[in-house]
């Protein structure tokens, strides 16, 4: 048994299969695998998902197609959607009628999933991970001055500059 996780990009590829497993292991009488399906980008995943859900839902060993996607960056929201609030409620009706399938469900991340890896910082490199604990003790408290993907490149750049 496993779930598809629909990721617009490298860094949730990378990351989530692995987060979400031992999160949903530690929950669930029997384990389920996550096998993660990337696409190129937030605008590739809103056009694509209604084609390529369907066809892992086919799949009698699929429970279901999780799509996860950053609120903060996309720009397919209509104009009276100005709270993340409001973006959420609109997207996630928008998204899952779209697919319109009881197995898909759409999930986001506030600010990006990068958030999600600011409160696991065991899962980077030992230089970076230093410089995040020194830059950010609270994760929660990371902004739209410089959002979680920013503040990890920034941290990622700061680590190779110095050599490590």
């Amino acid at each position: 048994m496993k779930f598809i996780l629909f990721c617009e990009g490298w860094t949730e590829k990378g990351a989530l299969p692995d987060f979400l497993r031992r999160w949903l292991n530690s929950k669930l009488p029997q384990r389920v695998g996550v096998q993660p399906v990337r696409f190129n980008g937030w605008a590739e995943m809103v056009k694509d998902s209604p084609i390529k859900a369907p066809l892992h839902l086919r799949n009698p060993d699929v429970i279901a197609v999780i799509a996860l996607l950053d609120l903060y960056g996309p720009t397919f929201y209509p104009s009276h959607c100005m709270t993340a609030a409001d973006r959420f409620e609109w997207a996630k009706t928008h998204l899952e009628t779209k697919v319109n399938n009881p197995r898909f469900r759409q999930y986001f991340a506030v600010h990006d999933v990068e958030a999600w890896i600011l409160s696991q910082p065991e899962l980077l490199p030992v230089p970076v991970k230093k410089k995040l604990l020194a830059a950010s003790a609270q994760p929660e408290t990371v902004n739209f001055n410089e959002p979680p993907a920013y503040l990890l490149n920034r941290l990622y750049e700061e680590a190779q500059a110095s050599g490590h």
